[in-house]
């Protein structure tokens, strides 16, 4: 069973919520609803998007290494193992991950 949403958080800290919309092949989109630690690495996420739209490949994974050394982990509502790693993108209302994997 597929979780219907996820809580990426930093530690204790709840950075918002992630509402299943879809899945694509590699992708799972989702509504995002902001949280009290969203304010803190939402720069980060502005900066990933900036890079898309006018920078180059190595700004690209540059502000994607960023956002991972803020160690979130995803945790589901359905009381599954918190997962860890892969690409998260979040732009005002919605978000998108890939690649991540529950922690063995």
């Amino acid at each position: 069973m597929t979780p219907e949403s996820w809580q990426p958080r930093r530690g204790d800290t709840l950075v918002g919520t992630l509402i299943l919309d879809e899945i694509d092949m590699f992708w799972t989109d989702c509504r995002f609803e902001p949280g009290p630690g969203w304010d803190e690495v939402s720069p980060l996420f502005e900066a990933l998007k900036v890079a898309w739209q006018h920078g180059g490949t190595d700004e690209r994974v540059r502000a994607d290494q960023d956002i991972a050394a803020q160690q979130m982990v995803l945790v589901p509502d359905d009381g599954s193992e918190p997962i860890t790693g892969g690409l998260l993108r979040i732009h005002q209302d919605r978000a998108r991950f890939r690649g991540w994997r529950a922690d063995a």
